[in-house]
């Protein structure tokens, strides 16, 4: 006679689950404490120290000196150079994050449509956002908008029998179009990428049935793909903003001339850093100042994007 299976006690399979739910949380601190260090020590432990010597008087030192109050806060509000990187950068986000957000959504769907070589191009496309900002910042400067006859974007003006343009020079407006060149071709791929992750979350199904309904490929992708989207839509907005308050490397190495940087080349970042550690000012106070104020104003942005995309709303 064979035997039947051997009943365990009820208290063996409790204890058997309560080690398994042990190691489990233990495992899970093992892999999430090394991450949870790294935020502490290197983002908000300086964000904290930044906080406090906004407050005091701290110059060419890290260690606060006198306490000043708000007089760090009101004398950058008072600066003309400051307030005029903050509309540059303002400017700069409002521009570019829309910008790259099409851009990125319409790879994505027209490299969803093809079926020759679409590994390849999604590569393709993806490939630069492996490149340094610093390199594709001086690719762009030296090779091709460096303002020489020889350069790139010149050399193609000249064949068109058009003068050549000073690109970074200047009080025109060329250098934008350098700027988000070099902006688009770094950061479309990696959007383009997250876009075809939601893009394959849809159910092909949908489409067919609006395709019976008579529906064509505008009313498909207004009435399915985008509203399905939405939660990837709202990822890729917010990275991007982020991304554009932290503009930094591309105005640094390619906006920089003989004489310093102008104006319309220093966003918030270069300006605070300047500040900070060039120039011989290394006034750490009112750098710290300006790094709560550019922090406040990404949390507005923020929250207006967040109110103007209705996270979180019932549909």
């Amino acid at each position: 006679m064979t035997p039947g299976p051997v009943a365990r006690p009820e208290g063996a399979t409790h204890r058997s689950g309560a080690t398994l739910a042990r190691s489990n949380r233990r495992w899970f601190w093992l892999f999430v404490t090394p991450f949870l260090a790294g935020l502490l020590v290197f983002v908000y432990a300086p964000l904290l120290w930044s906080l406090c010597l906004s407050f005091f008087d701290a110059r060419n030192t890290v260690t606060p000196n006198r306490f000043v109050g708000l007089g760090n806060y009101t004398y950058l509000l008072a600066d003309r150079l400051f307030v005029d990187s903050m509309v540059t950068f303002i400017a700069f986000a409002v521009f570019i994050v829309p910008l790259t957000f099409a851009c990125s959504l319409g790879l994505a769907l027209l490299l969803q449509r093809i079926t020759v070589l679409r590994a390849f191009f999604r590569s393709a496309f993806f490939l630069p956002t492996a490149v340094s900002y610093v390199i594709a910042a001086m690719v762009w400067r030296m090779t091709f908008f460096n303002g020489a006859r020889f350069g790139l974007a010149n050399t193609l003006l000249t064949s068109l029998g058009l003068e050549p343009i000073n690109w970074l020079g200047g009080e025109n407006s060329w250098y934008w179009l350098a700027l988000v060149s070099l902006r688009l071709w770094l950061q479309v791929g990696f959007y383009m990428i997250l876009f075809i992750a939601g893009l394959n979350q849809i159910d092909p199904q949908l489409y067919e049935a609006a395709s019976l309904d008579g529906a064509g490929a505008w009313r498909r992708f207004w009435s399915i793909t985008f509203p399905l989207l939405r939660p990837t839509s709202v990822a890729v907005s917010m990275l991007l903003l982020f991304n554009a308050f932290q503009a930094f490397d591309e105005f640094y190495n390619m906006l920089n001339t003989v004489g310093g940087y102008p104006p319309y080349a220093r966003p918030p970042l270069v300006y605070l850093y300047l500040i900070s550690f060039g120039g011989g000012l290394q006034d750490l106070g009112i750098g710290s100042a300006g790094t709560m104020i550019l922090t406040l104003v990404i949390l507005v942005f923020s929250f207006l994007q967040n109110r103007l995309l209705s996270i979180g709303a019932d549909r």
